[in-house]
């Protein structure tokens, strides 16, 4: 495509200035790369709820680690 080439033409009717505006902004936004979604922040609340590491390992001595404080 060359310089001087239109990137599109009206094949009919007579658009107003704003209706081209809008046929530019709609394809505008739709060649835009999407943006990754930001993940969602965790409250300190809700993080302290969960368990550090996992339950204790099975194997000797798993029955006492289990009833000791972590």
């Amino acid at each position: 495509m060359s310089a001087e080439e239109p990137m599109f033409r009206i094949v009919r009717g007579v658009p107003t200035a704003e209706e081209l505006a809008a046929l530019v902004g709609a394809i505008v936004v739709r060649t835009r790369p999407v943006a990754a979604a930001a993940p969602a922040p965790v409250s300190h609340w809700a993080r302290s709820a969960r368990p550090a590491v996992a339950g204790p390992l099975a194997g000797p001595g798993a029955w006492r680690a289990s009833g000791l404080p972590r």
